[in-house]
């Protein structure tokens, strides 16, 4: 449920449910949110989303989302490294 206004919470309350959110987008629609849905989703900014996910992704929480693409790629079959 999203929020009506922002206020501050720590991280893994918020990584918790960026993950939720994002299992039950696929869930209801079988194809991963972008950045903006996942926000809406959540109740937050993308600004925020995109924070989270690069520190989720440090840790190895792997949270793909429409529009993302990995940083290494191969030169010739665009696969990741």
């Amino acid at each position: 449920m999203p929020r009506t206004s922002q206020h501050w919470e720590p991280s893994a309350v918020r990584q918790a449910e960026i993950e939720q959110a994002h299992r039950d987008w696929l869930v209801e629609h079988g194809i991963e949110p972008n950045v903006r849905e996942l926000a809406e989703a959540v109740g937050v900014t993308a600004s925020t989303i995109s924070y989270q996910l690069k520190r989720m992704r440090a840790r190895g929480v792997d949270i793909r989302t429409r529009g993302w693409r990995p940083l290494v790629q191969c030169p010739h079959c665009g696969g990741d490294l």
